[in-house]
């Protein structure tokens, strides 16, 4: 970690376009879920449902969007990255600050609404609330150690992202079980079906693989993005 290129980053991210982008989302999850606690229609399967759909499979991946692609994507677009690179900090210690930072946006703005919203929704009811938070957390991990590598190799990154969360994660996954299998989304769905006995919290995907796949996914895309980083420092220079 650099305490200086996360103070930076944080600055940068929580500008206030950013900040109302990172706001709006869990907003509505907390809007909705106290609006359902109101009108009495907040049963297990309901906020089972509304947790997933919408904390899991919709705030998550955007959030984690915004802020892994937000803290490094703009920066090498306006050529402003090559400060950093010109001082004597390692890449590697580049990318997992911007990690690191992206993880602490996701953390703050998907996984504690997460917990708010199952809290108002059904309080500790079959451990549904802290399953779900766990679910979220380590999604919000991979989710944005592949969005800071996205942000790194691609300038369309933000549009790689939505069409894996809304085109494959989504639409493919509904239709193709191997679309479905090999998704973050439901790597993290398994982590929160092992932690409660809810019948409508049910993944395809073993435990076992969801952990491993989640772990590997993180790893080789934060070793690629100091890769990339790398070799935009070469192909600068040149």
């Amino acid at each position: 970690m650099n305490s200086t290129i996360a103070m930076i980053t944080f600055r940068s991210m929580l500008g206030r376009k950013r900040a109302l982008l990172l706001l709006g989302l869990p907003l509505i999850l907390l809007v909705l879920a106290a609006i359902l606690r109101v009108t009495g229609n907040n049963d297990l399967d309901v906020s089972s449902e509304v947790l997933q759909q919408f904390g899991l499979a919709t705030l998550l991946p955007l959030l984690a969007l915004i802020a892994g692609t937000g803290v490094i994507g703009p920066e090498i677009d306006d050529g402003q990255i090559m400060y950093v690179l010109t001082k004597p900090i390692p890449r590697e210690v580049i990318v997992l600050t911007k990690l690191v930072v992206a993880i602490i946006l996701v953390t703050v703005f998907a996984v504690v609404p997460t917990l708010l919203a199952g809290l108002v929704l059904i309080g500790m009811t079959a451990e549904v609330t802290v399953a779900y938070t766990v679910g979220v957390l380590v999604g919000g991990v991979a989710y944005s150690a592949v969005f800071v590598a996205l942000g790194v190799a691609s300038r369309n990154a933000a549009t790689i992202g939505l069409l894996y969360a809304l085109v494959w994660e989504t639409l493919l996954g509904s239709f193709a079980p191997g679309a479905k299998s090999a998704s973050i989304q439901q790597w993290s769905l398994s982590v929160t079906d092992s932690l409660t006995s809810a019948s409508p919290v049910e993944s395809t995907v073993n435990l076992t693989v969801a952990i491993s796949l989640l772990a590997a996914v993180t790893l080789v895309a934060t070793f690629l993005a100091a890769v990339k980083l790398r070799t935009l420092t070469v192909a600068s220079a040149d």
